[in-house]
């Protein structure tokens, strides 16, 4: 499969467009074209360049991708939309002055517009061809759909702005006619018809829309930088008995490589000597580092919290575990279609018909005897009432509004995608540490053997751990609240405990394997209990007599039980996800109430399990690790809790930035809300042109003598718009 960019694409009809006419192409197997990234993935026996030749005379642009690289065509795209919107406004606020301000509120004119409206209309006049040629690319986009017979979102845009400006070149000549014959009715009439500033602002809106979709397009190129940043760039091997430092792609299956405390693993490998405690966080999500020991193996990017190693490469390059996550999330963002818009679907039945009625309406009057200037007026109106301003306000409003809702809460949807499809998931998968507990370990339980006390049992493991970094040690120390103890004879022992001398006294905590078999069964009970509810049991003694057992655990979020509740009981299937082991994910999952847990579960096994729960439907992932990145993206909605990883929030669709996982059940709800008012919307839209093409037409006329002029017609456009804007800003008001 190769990759390539693709540029010049502006909605659905566009990447269907793409997609049709590399199909045809000799040898192509399966196309893939994704919107959201630029992208297309191409399969089979083929020539690129009959695939870019394709491609470009279809009216795009194609560049091949080079390996391990990130396309910055879309930092090309947001800074030439970027400028076009800064022109745009520049030269819309001075017209919208004329046109507006002066018309409908009194504004001040400079003393040559005083009384002169061939000035006031010339002026306006400038300023929407400036800001005609600042969008050019709307109309040289939306009429190449037009000749290749694809018509697309920038072709009602363009159409819509055309006509616009078209009715206002009309009534200026109309103005100017005016003038020389002295009647001041006909300049005043013709004045009122002037619409140049519905061209630019159409043009205007538009490009925010187009602006901000592609600052969210950037994102999958982010998440994937984050990735490839993660893998180390050197390694330490061992060449002719001595350490070595070379850059890590030249590291080769079979070489020895070093790994000292606090450095990453530069290639997937097996452990020939010494033993260490893993940080497999970014691999697996889990807190709690993995004590490793020879014939173990550790995977690249993963980091050596204690202990020296010595290991034999067995993957490297794009065989590590690393960069097969990098591959996931690349292929999973290239293949991740968009939710096709309404607007884009009919697109190529509504544009036509129009145009057609259009000239059919025009041609009919003159046939029954109209003169050429009542045909002509006839045939502008149906264009100027069906321009499509509502039918593309209809969803982009509803989901700019939906979105502030959705910041002003904490719920940052990244795409408009993500607001329409996370109201429609069936089911969702929720990863364990960080999403379900809340990723931090903490001290639970303290039992007491032997006469001692709690404070005695917390306060000679704190003494001891105080002296160690290791995440269970930090837990113990931060619970005791007293004065540790000094600590003689300190030892570590990896992947066990450790211990010291207090007061004259040899102590020891640590794992049930550090301690000794000597345990009497009371002992024993308590540490297979407590390992049974999923929590870590460290053994505390005291001149090797076992004075109490501290539990430590990562426990629940304050409202994850209450928001998995809601998520039932609005209808969702609800899955946990994990890396970790079957004990432990077990016991979170009936403390959290899910309907499933699916546990030892490998990054892309993640992926792979949210591919077979998507064939029943559409699917969210909620995930906080690098582990979660590729199930993130596999999913139909990414959800990332706001304290999680980087690469998580770059890879997600929505963050959650108050990482509470009530706001999923929030952010559901007011997708279902916005989806609601764009179906609202996009009624009103369709009905209102269903409504008012036949009366710009004519047809009420002969029965009733209602003629509705293009001054009226562009009225009533405006006042669509305006209700589809006025029932997207009801979305403020949801709770």
């Amino acid at each position: 499969m190769e990759q390539y960019n693709v540029s010049g694409m502006s909605c659905a009809a566009c990447q269907s467009r793409v997609e049709k006419v590399v199909s045809k192409v000799e040898g192509v197997e399966k196309v893939s074209v994704s919107l959201l990234t630029n992208s297309m993935s191409v399969e089979g026996e083929y020539s690129s360049l009959d695939v870019i030749e394709a491609v470009e005379k279809a009216g795009f642009g194609a560049t091949k991708k080079g390996e391990d690289t990130v396309s910055d065509v879309q930092v090309d795209e947001i800074k030439v939309i970027r400028n076009r919107l800064i022109l745009s406004v520049i030269f819309i606020i001075p017209l919208l002055y004329v046109s507006m301000g002066h018309m409908l509120f009194g504004f001040k004119l400079p003393s040559f517009m005083e009384g002169n409206h061939m000035a006031m209309g010339l002026y306006e006049l400038l300023f929407t061809i400036i800001i005609m040629i600042i969008n050019q690319k709307f109309f040289v986009s939306g009429f190449r759909g037009l000749v290749n017979r694809a018509p697309n979102m920038d072709t009602l845009v363009s159409l819509g702005a055309t006509a616009s400006f078209a009715l206002s070149v009309y009534e200026l000549f109309v103005m100017s006619r005016g003038y020389v014959d002295g009647d001041e009715n006909v300049v005043s009439h013709a004045m009122m018809g002037l619409y140049f500033e519905a061209a630019a602002m159409i043009l205007t809106l538009i490009t925010v829309g187009k602006f901000l979709e592609a600052l969210s397009k950037g994102r999958t190129k982010d998440a994937l930088k984050s990735l490839i940043n993660l893998t180390p760039a050197t390694a330490v091997v061992l060449r002719g008995g001595e350490e070595k430092t070379i850059d890590a792609k030249f590291v080769k299956v079979g070489d020895c490589f070093v790994v000292r405390p606090g450095e990453a693993i530069p290639v997937d490998g097996v452990i020939i000597e010494g033993s260490c405690a893993v940080d497999e966080a970014m691999l697996t999500g889990e807190s709690i580092p993995v004590d490793k020991t020879i014939g173990d193996y550790v995977s690249t990017g993963t980091i050596n919290q204690s202990g020296f190693i010595r290991c034999e490469a067995t993957k490297v390059g794009e065989d590590t575990s690393l960069q097969k996550i990098i591959k996931l999330v690349s292929d999973a963002a290239a293949s991740k279609a968009p939710i096709a818009k309404v607007a884009d679907k009919v697109s190529g039945v509504f544009v036509p018909i129009v145009m057609i009625i259009a000239v059919l309406t025009t041609v009919i009057w003159l046939l029954v005897g109209a003169d050429y200037y009542m045909a002509l007026e006839r045939g502008i109106a149906v264009l100027v009432i069906s321009c499509p301003c509502s039918l593309g306000l209809a969803t982009p409003v509803a989901i700019m509004v939906g979105n502030g809702v959705g910041a002003k809460n904490g719920i940052l949807f990244k795409t408009s995608e993500a607001l329409e499809v996370t109201g429609s998931v069936s089911s969702i998968c929720l990863d364990k540490t960080g999403t379900i507990t809340k990723g931090e370990m903490e001290v639970t339980d303290v039992t007491t053997f032997n006469g001692a006390s709690d404070e005695e049992v917390l306060s000679i493991a704190a003494s001891l751990e105080s002296m160690s970094e290791h995440p269970i040690a930090k837990a113990i120390v931060e619970c005791y609240d007293g004065d540790v103890k000094a600590v003689s004879g300190f030892e570590t022992m990896t992947g066990n405990g450790v211990k010291g001398i207090i007061d004259g006294r040899d102590v020891k905590v640590g794992s049930l394997k550090f301690i000794g078999d000597d345990i009497d069964s009371e002992v024993l009970d308590k540490i297979s209990s407590l390992s049974n509810q999923g929590k870590t049991p460290v053994v505390v003694t005291v001149d090797s007599v076992v004075v109490g057992v501290i539990a430590v655990s990562d426990t629940l979020r304050e409202d994850s039980v209450d928001a998995i509740s809601e998520l039932k009981k609005l209808g969702l299937n609800v899955y946990m996800l994990t890396g970790d082991n079957d004990i432990t994910a077990n016991a979170i999952g009936t403390q959290s109430k899910v309907d499933s847990v699916i546990s030892g579960v490998l990054p892309a096994e993640k992926a792979d399990k949210v591919s077979e729960l998507k064939q029943g439907g559409k699917v969210m992932m909620v995930g906080d690790g690098i582990n979660d990145a590729p199930a993130l993206t596999s999913a139909d909605v990414g959800f990332s809790i706001g304290h999680g990883t980087d690469v998580a929030i770059d890879a997600c669709d929505v963050v959650l930035t108050k990482n509470s996982l009530m706001d999923v059940v929030k952010a559901y709800r007011l997708s279902k809300a916005t989806v609601r008012n764009i179906h609202q919307n996009l009624f009103w839209a369709f009905i209102y042109n269903i409504i008012g093409i036949p009366i710009a037409a004519g047809a009420l006329i002969a029965p009733l003598g209602i003629a509705l002029s293009p001054e009226l017609s562009a009225a009533a456009m405006s006042l669509s718009s305006f209700f589809v804007v006025s029932n997207a800003l009801r979305l403020n008001w949801f709770k």
